[in-house]
């Protein structure tokens, strides 16, 4: 649809139903007109999987892999392919915009949501998220970029306020959006925080430079209740605020437009915007059947599976990976996450897979038929209790596997009823008189003992077994933060005692109240072992076994939306199971199930280490592909990784008592903040190890470039090990001598190889002609400083055998 079309559609609109359009009828839906032939357009998260409209355990979605996870593939290609697959469940759930990518920053290792963005650099960043964009958007299918700009932190989130200074807000912080919209994103999402001192719906970097300088002619929409005025807020260049319904715009904005306080242009410009979307969509004109998803389940689970591998980081291998099956008798798998791993972040981005594959089940069937797997729990996990399932619940009216849900009113008759798979319930149905959400199973323990049993929303809420209170309070929320309200409200904890084969009725129930949400959560955990003697049980199965798989990772409580973490270690418990297991047997190796750094500090006392992230739903199988030597590990770790929280150059992921959150490193974020400070980390930025070895030979670049030219670095590098493989060749470049501050050295570009054993391989590295610009704060502008750059070539940051140098001529 041209302009002149999209001009006559709103020449058809009263101002009053200009306006509103530009807010939500609903959660997740825009408003129609029919007028104009505009259809509502249908918004859903996204990064890992597209859940639709509804929290519902029944209406399953794939899970890819988390974007931190996305980023270790070094691999726009798969990850382009992945777009794919978000854009097919789109499809098929009836979505028109997926709220991705998250192109926010790991500025800090204590970040809570470091699992749903890429990096800690911008290049990497920008050119993974521009991937996701195109794959998403080659379908019909619009992406989202978020959470302009410079959005870092969790805590507090709907007060913080981020201070950053102008230059590296242009080089750190907008740079991934930029690429987004060289990439053709199609809205970009502004985020709950200040910037400066400016609330970020109502910013002036709204206008420019993202729709003045950068030309974008998409859709800025807010994060979900983050608009807190009328004028400021469509004066900064908002176009959508969501969700609906909401007074802060309609008829507030109205009257700001009839008071002369908004000009009318600026409703336009919003709406044209709005309509330009839609036309993208195929949601505006003659009304067409929704396009069908084009990947089928098997396709999208041998993908999923694939970038399991792809990304999957082996940090060390002392001649242990990959495991030969020939000689494996038996392989002892300990850990709870090796049974039940964490596949995915908490917070609005979570979906309900069809089916999980754990490494337990991956293990078993990759070695079926050639070696015994014995699974060792090892200690419990720390977190709230798991919810009820249809493993541990029965709905006690049907006995059908699961639990009841039933909704009351105040005088405690039924409104509505129904099995459900889960009794995480964050969307139970709300009919009119609603008064209190009621979930009650019947148990049915395996084993005998204490067993922990929680609740979790807000409010006045019960718990009782056969009749006996547990629990009976009112629990009030501490945050309006809606990730905490609606998504992950604080479990409350008690203690029952459960003999294994009996069928206890468990009833809890939650008032409903205002501002509070709805949300309501059962979980009941069994009895574990004590620690001494879950580890005594992990070694004697460590030494009786050819080979150790242990998992350990972060819980439900240390990364997930709406907060930050405060600490990088796993707990005494998991780094004492693995000294104890690799003390046992030498061929340990250690599966690291987190979404962001975790502190290692036995790393160099196991037989192998791999960083499996959260996976998704096919962890099992691609784990297992990697350990078995199926699929290589791909991964190279796309943030810096600190041997303990301590040596991190920043570590101030909460805003000060002021409420700001001071971005005093300036340009020098990830792995330039380690160099400036003259730091060694565990594991640097880029690092990743294969199953060859490689020699870089030489790297070539022209004598000289042309200021805002791109250039190209040719290196050689050669297969020394004994098998296929494919390296990431990473070029770096740094400024000794320039008049401007530079980091010490940059990302500037990366290509992967792939050779057999013994063969020497070229590959072309592009280096961007804006790897050398810098932003002039005096001039406004950007701006090529001439002079020598040194280029370097290497398998990481930290490791750069090779280098040579160009000369940059002439202003650009």
């Amino acid at each position: 649809m041209d302009e002149d079309e999209l001009d006559r559609l709103l020449d058809k609109l009263s101002l009053r139903a200009r306006v509103r359009l530009l807010t939500g009828a609903t959660t997740w839906r825009t408003a129609a007109e029919p007028a104009a032939g505009l259809r509502e357009l249908v918004l859903s998260d996204g990064p890992a999987g597209v859940r639709g409209e509804t929290w519902d355990e029944r209406s399953t979605s794939v899970l890819l892999p988390s974007a931190s996870a996305l980023a270790a593939t070094w691999d726009e290609d798969l990850v382009a392919g992945l777009g794919g697959v978000l854009a097919s469940e789109a499809r098929r759930k009836g979505v028109d915009v997926v709220l991705a990518p998250n192109l926010d920053l790991h500025r800090d290792p204590l970040g809570g949501r470091h699992f749903e963005c890429f990096s800690e650099d911008p290049e990497l960043t920008g050119r993974t998220g521009a991937a996701l964009i195109r794959g998403i958007q080659a379908h019909g299918v619009a992406a989202a970029a978020k959470h302009y700009v410079a959005n870092s932190t969790e805590t507090d989130r709907l007060n913080a306020d981020v201070r950053v200074d102008e230059r590296a807000l242009h080089e750190v912080g907008l740079a991934p959006f930029e690429a987004a919209v060289a990439a053709g994103v199609r809205l970009v999402m502004a985020g709950y925080h200040r910037l400066n001192g400016t609330t970020m719906t109502a910013h002036d970097v709204l206008r420019d430079p993202l729709k003045e300088r950068w030309g974008f002619d998409g859709v800025v929409v807010s994060d979900w209740g983050a608009v807190r005025d009328t004028a400021d807020s469509a004066r900064s260049g908002l176009d959508l605020l969501m969700p609906g319904p909401s007074d802060e715009w309609g008829d507030k904005l109205v009257r700001a437009v009839e008071s002369g306080d908004v000009d009318e242009s600026v409703i336009e410009d919003k709406v044209r915007r709005l309509l330009r979307l839609a036309a993208r969509c195929g949601a505006l004109g003659p009304p067409e059947p929704r396009a069908r998803p084009f990947l089928g389940s098997s396709r999208t689970r041998a993908l999923a599976r694939r970038a399991v591998a792809a990304g999957a980081v082996l940090l060390a291998n002392r001649g242990v990976l990959p495991l030969a099956a020939a000689d494996l008798g038996t392989v002892a798998v300990v850990g709870a996450l090796a049974a039940r791993p964490r596949t995915q972040g908490g917070g609005s981005a979570g979906v309900f897979p069809p089916a999980e594959v754990s490494v337990l089940d991956g293990l078993r069937a990759g070695l079926r038929g050639r070696a015994r797997v014995v699974h060792v729990p090892g200690p419990a996990p720390d977190g709230p209790p798991p919810p009820l399932d249809t493993v541990l619940g029965s709905d006690p009216r049907s006995g059908e596997p699961g639990v009841l849900l039933r909704v009351l009113d105040a005088e405690g008759a039924e409104l509505h009823a129904e099995r459900r798979l889960s009794a995480r319930q964050l969307e139970p149905p709300l009919p009119p008189g609603a008064h209190t959400v009621e979930i009650s199973a019947r148990l049915r323990p395996q084993v005998s003992g204490d067993w922990r049993l929680a609740l979790a929303g807000f409010g006045r809420m019960s718990l009782c077994l056969d009749g006996d209170p547990l629990l009976d309070g009112t629990f009030p929320a501490a945050t309006a933060d809606p990730a905490v309200i609606h998504v992950n409200p604080p479990a409350q904890e008690v203690t029952a005692r459960l003999r294994a084969g009996s069928s206890p009725l468990l009833v809890a129930r939650r008032e409903l109240a205002p501002d509070t949400g709805r949300a309501t959560v059962v979980g009941a955990a069994p009895p574990g072992p004590r620690r001494d003697e879950a580890r005594a049980a992990a070694e004697r199965a460590a030494r009786s076994a050819d080979a150790v798989v242990v998992v350990v990772g972060t819980g439900e409580q240390d990364e997930a939306e709406g907060h930050d973490r405060t600490r990088l270690d796993l707990g005494e418990a998991q780094d004492a199971l693995v000294r104890t297991v690799a003390r046992a047997n030498p061929r340990t190796v250690v599966v690291v199930n987190s979404g962001g750094p975790v502190e290692l500090p036995w790393r160099d006392d196991v037989g192998a280490l791999l960083l499996a992230w959260f996976p998704g739903q096919e962890a099992g199988g691609g784990v297992a592909d990697v350990l078995l030597g199926r699929a290589e590990p791909g991964g190279r770790l796309p943030t810096t990784w600190p041997v303990a929280l301590a040596d991190a150059p920043v570590a101030r992921a909460r805003p000060d008592a002021a409420g700001q959150v001071v971005h005093d490193e300036g340009l020098h974020v990830g792995h330039r903040g380690w160099l400036r400070a003259g730091r060694t980390p565990a594991y640097w930025f880029g690092h990743g190890l294969g199953y060859t070895t490689w020699e870089f030979e030489e790297a070539r670049v022209p004598a000289a470039t042309a200021a805002g030219q791109d250039f190209t670095v040719h290196v050689r590098v050669r297969n020394t090990g004994t098998r296929a493989g494919r390296e990431v060749v990473q070029v770096y470049l740094s400024r000794p001598g320039a008049a401007v501050e530079y980091p010490l050295r940059w990302l500037a570009g990366w290509a992967a190889v792939r050779a057999e054993p013994g063969a020497t391989a070229v590959v072309a590295v592009r280096v961007p002609g804006r790897a050398l610009r810098h932003w002039d704060v005096a001039a406004g502008g950007w701006r090529t400083e001439p002079g020598p750059c040194r280029v370097l070539v290497g398998r990481s940051a930290g490791d750069l055998p090779l280098s040579c140098g160009t000369m940059v001529r002439g202003p650009e």
